[in-house]
């Protein structure tokens, strides 16, 4: 199978290395960036994990089961050893305490393990970021009051995962397939505004062909339309697109690549409908300075077939949630890669 994902994705580093300019950031490690960029997958090419360098599968899994159980405490990433929000919580652990002498960071995420005090619930949230968007958005009602004032109060939350598979079952053709994680009214409550801000799914009928091609053991002339609904066989596709207003290119967009790949298989999953493409629109796409002696070391790597996703034993993305065996039933098969290449993360 083609892995052109992963060229796409070395072209990329490539062209920063060649044209990105100098800039300054909030972390203070300073970057070369570029900006307006897209990627594209055909999900049929295989899992776009990337094979240029040991990609942690399970590290990534367990921060999207996160973000879908609608979490912002990083304590569930702690107990499953996911430790990409650590730096993000500890910040503002550093920025909000009046403690005389600070813990240190591993002082820190001790304590967010053991929950000493309750101490997870204070300094472990990180304010309404992916999954507080995701599947808990908050609105308000009017209530007026008189002719002259307007009083306002709490609606039941928007949740935006149910309604977009909900949508895809009753009106696959809509426009509106969209989830934001962009709430402006509530930026200056999260610990870090959002780097991907929505996505945004398509869908399409499948030809005859296709839906043929699907069914792998039975002859072509003994398959009838009735056969094809008998056996569920899937009636369409679906693609997901996703916006990214800031892309560390070297750790995190490997990672964003394989989530939302990830997350199109569990939505096609629910929806009965194939996984098609995956896209991605970068905005400012940089290499921090202390990256680029990765990256060219990565550049210098020829990729591996890409592996194989299998999604098992769950009808429903709840049912996935709500189990606590949810890592055996997301496997990865056949996963060849190079070895790791560590690189700081500016937080």
């Amino acid at each position: 199978m083609s892995n052109w994902i992963e060229t796409q994705y070395l072209h990329l580093l490539e062209d920063i290395l060649e044209k990105g300019v100098k800039k300054t950031d909030r972390t203070g490690t300073g970057t070369i960036s570029l900006f307006g960029r897209q990627i594209r997958h055909n999900m049929k090419d295989g899992f776009p994990l990337l094979t240029t360098k040991k990609m942690a599968f399970k590290t990534m899994v367990t921060e999207l089961l996160w973000f879908l159980r609608g979490d912002t405490n990083i304590k569930y990433l702690v107990d499953n050893n996911c430790h990409i929000w650590d730096g993000d919580a500890y910040k503002n652990y550093l920025k909000l305490t009046t403690d005389t002498e600070p813990l240190s960071q591993e002082e820190f995420i001790n304590k967010i393990k053991q929950n000493e005090w309750g101490f997870a619930k204070t300094w472990g949230d990180l304010g309404p970021i992916y999954g507080k968007q995701w599947r808990s958005w908050k609105t308000y009602r009017k209530l007026p009051k008189d002719d002259y004032t307007t009083d306002y109060r709490e609606n039941e939350p928007i949740d935006q995962i149910q309604n977009l598979i909900d949508e895809l079952k009753t009106n696959p053709d809509s426009r509106r397939l969209m989830v934001s994680a962009w709430n402006v009214g509530e930026l200056d409550q999260m610990v870090l505004p959002p780097c991907h801000t929505d996505f945004q799914f398509f869908t399409r009928e499948l030809s005859w062909a296709e839906r043929v091609n699907l069914v792998g053991y039975v002859k072509a002339e003994d398959i009838h339309e009735d056969w094809l609904e008998k056996n569920n066989v899937p009636t369409r596709a679906i693609s997901l697109m996703w916006n990214q207003r800031s892309v560390d290119t070297f750790l995190g967009l490997p990672f964003n690549i394989a989530s939302y790949g990830l997350l199109l298989e569990m939505i096609a999953k629910e929806v009965n409908m194939v996984p098609d493409e995956l896209i991605g629109n970068l905005g400012d796409t940089h290499l921090y300075l202390n990256h680029i002696e990765q990256a060219k070391e990565q550049i210098g790597r020829k990729p591996f077939e890409l592996p194989e996703l299998r999604l098992r034993n769950y009808e429903t993305l709840d049912e996935l949630l709500n189990t606590t065996d949810s890592m055996n039933m997301i496997q990865l098969w056949r996963y060849d890669s190079h070895p790791t290449i560590k690189a700081p993360l500016s937080n």
